[in-house]
């Protein structure tokens, strides 16, 4: 009785050492998204990638640990600039264009940002690190280009960073939560978030008080902020007043 042939594993491709590197890094990608990093092996990269696993060292020869930074920093590379949109119109809505374009690289690149802020694995080192807070430093960056400020004080650097932080964690969780809400209700309600998040510190802050000003200046009669400002002031009365003591 004769046995059927085994079924052939993926077919080895001729590329150039760019496009082979790239293939690597984005298979490693996936895999680091899937799994904690340390139960991936370079095993499990050559094999998911159809290549032996002394190419993969070839390409790698720091081993996993050497791939897996490469990963981060290919994620980092794309994500660093989604808030750089045209400094120019009402600030709202230059964060909300900002905020659409980080969200479709989540989208699109689900496995890349998951593997990215991850986070506590036993291959983390202080370079890991360091390329993750490099996105949340540039993308703090950019928001203060169009807040037109170069240096920011404590309250308002603290502020923008804090609010970096809880985008990326909202992602994470629209992912796992099957991309819900919809992407434009979660655009909104983080672009909200910042708002407030500005208008509360420049309670406490003269430097934030100033670029809140200047920024509400160049918003439209009945544009975002109005229609905030509008929501808060319905919401008012249902809230009671606290009993004095």
């Amino acid at each position: 009785m004769s046995s059927r042939p085994a079924p052939p594993g993926p077919a080895y491709r001729r590329l150039s050492v760019a496009q082979r590197r790239e293939q690597l890094i984005l298979t490693a990608q996936r895999l680091f998204a899937r799994n904690v990093p340390e139960d991936v092996s370079l095993d499990d990269v050559a094999r998911a990638a159809g290549v032996s696993r002394p190419l993969v060292y070839r390409y790698f020869p720091g081993g996993k640990q050497q791939l897996y930074e490469a990963a981060l920093q290919h994620a980092a590379d794309d994500l660093r600039d989604c808030f750089a949109v045209p400094p120019a119109g009402p600030l709202s809505e230059r964060l909300a264009s900002g905020v659409d374009r980080y969200l479709a690289f989540v989208d699109e690149h689900a496995e890349g940002f998951t593997a990215l802020l991850k986070g506590g694995s036993v291959v983390e080192t202080s370079r890991t690190s360091a390329i993750v807070d490099g996105v949340r430093r540039a993308a703090a960056q950019q928001v203060l280009i169009h807040l037109e400020v170069e240096q920011p004080g404590r309250r308002l650097g603290m502020t923008l960073r804090t609010w970096i932080t809880a985008v990326e964690a909202a992602s994470l969780i629209w992912l796992d939560e099957d991309r819900q809400p919809p992407v434009e209700e979660l655009r909104d309600w983080l672009v909200e978030q910042l708002l407030l998040q500005i208008t509360v510190t420049a309670l406490q802050d003269g430097e934030t008080a100033r670029v809140l000003l200047r920024a509400a200046e160049l918003e439209p009669v009945g544009g975002r902020v109005d229609s905030l400002i509008e929501r808060l002031r319905m919401m008012m009365p249902l809230v009671s007043p606290r009993p004095s003591a």
